[in-house]
């Protein structure tokens, strides 16, 4: 009988009844079209762990000058009456040189593969890239040049296998590096003492190696190089946008939500930076009104929640904030009223312009 696909992180244990299912486990990725895209695929890579870092250094050092790193692990331990495991936390850190990340990785690449509440990556935005290899142990990876990265992994010698097959679909356990006893680890983390071996302990340490931020995990989006041509080219013809051409827009939705954060926090700027913040949703808005389907509702998708959010924070609605000068856009729900959380300068400079006046 062929053997089950075994070279796992300890992190991922199969449970006996999968271990012994006649279904195979090979080596090998499949991949096709990311959905709602036309030019963007998803790859799924099953692979041994020499060849994981090798595919992970490959892509890495094919990236342009500079990448962020993406890490993600658990903060807080479920609890015996959730209803729902916990998720886990998502960090980024800032744009980096590919080769500063991978120094900083050095002394945790090990940990990292081998822990099961562990998910790390690299992408570029603007080159349309990205690579992660999940909790689950799991590699994937966005591109939109997939024979490039097919290349890759050839040279990697992982093949391609049409209709992967994943143990993701078959029993099986996470766990971190803690939960194994010290003779049962790989040789080369024997000599790491609990605390270095503590997922909790040593992600704490790249996020500040690195400079990292949280991420909300509903905030994912891929945009191809020729969407992200689109919407520069968009930005461009209008005179108030065009400074915003060159931005990475996956940034400029990320920069929405933190505003919107800090809003439900309590805002500490005046009208002039709350009105900033309003005309980037103004911005974000005039694209999706210019970009066709399918792009059209990914943008309204990865924008949802912290719209949803924004929306319910605000009071007062009977009355609009509109910039002076400019026509009312009754469906810009941004402007209706003004949020609940205002701190003292935003309070002060509201009631100089009449705002609370009835």
């Amino acid at each position: 009988m062929p053997q089950v696909f075994s070279d796992f992180p300890i992190g991922v244990q199969l449970w006996p009844q999968a271990r012994r299912r006649p279904r195979v486990l090979s080596e090998g990725y499949d991949f096709s079209l990311l959905d709602n895209t036309s030019d963007t695929f998803q790859f799924t890579i099953l692979a041994g762990m020499a060849r994981i870092r090798d595919t992970l250094e490959r892509f890495a050092w094919s990236l342009p000058e500079e990448a962020f790193f993406i890490l993600e692990f658990y903060t807080s331990e479920p609890a015996a009456d959730d209803q729902e495991p916990p998720c886990p936390t998502v960090h980024y850190s800032p744009y980096m040189p590919v080769g500063e990340i991978l120094d900083a990785l050095a002394p945790y690449w090990e940990r990292l593969m081998q822990d099961g509440f562990v998910g790390f990556g690299l992408a570029n935005n603007r080159a349309s890239q990205e690579m992660f290899f999940s909790e689950e142990k799991v590699l994937t990876c966005f591109t939109d040049n997939h024979i490039r990265l097919m290349h890759h992994l050839a040279k990697s010698g992982v093949p391609h296998r049409p209709s992967l097959r994943l143990h993701t679909d078959m029993g099986h356990d996470h766990l971190s590096l803690l939960c194994h006893d010290r003779h049962s680890l790989p040789e080369s983390l024997r000599g790491f003492s609990d605390r270095d071996l503590d997922y909790a302990c040593f992600c704490r340490e790249l996020i500040e190696n690195l400079s990292m931020y949280p991420v909300e995990e509903s905030l994912s989006f891929f945009f191809s190089r020729r969407e992200q041509r689109l919407i520069q080219e968009i930005l461009n013809l209008h005179p108030d946008y065009e400074d915003f051409a060159e931005e990475d827009f996956g940034t400029l939705l990320l920069d929405w939500n933190d505003f919107v954060q800090e809003c439900l926090a309590n805002f500490e700027g005046g009208l002039w930076e709350y009105r900033m913040g309003l005309q980037l949703r103004d911005l974000i808005q005039h694209v999706i009104d210019r970009v066709d389907l399918p792009l059209n509702l990914r943008i309204k998708e990865a924008i949802l929640d912290p719209d949803e959010r924004f929306r319910q924070n605000l009071s007062d609605q009977r009355k609009r904030l509109d910039m002076p000068g400019s026509p009312p856009a009754e469906d810009h729900f941004w402007y209706n009223g003004v949020i609940r959380n205002a701190g003292v300068g935003l309070r002060r400079d509201l009631i100089r312009s009449g705002w609370y006046k009835a």
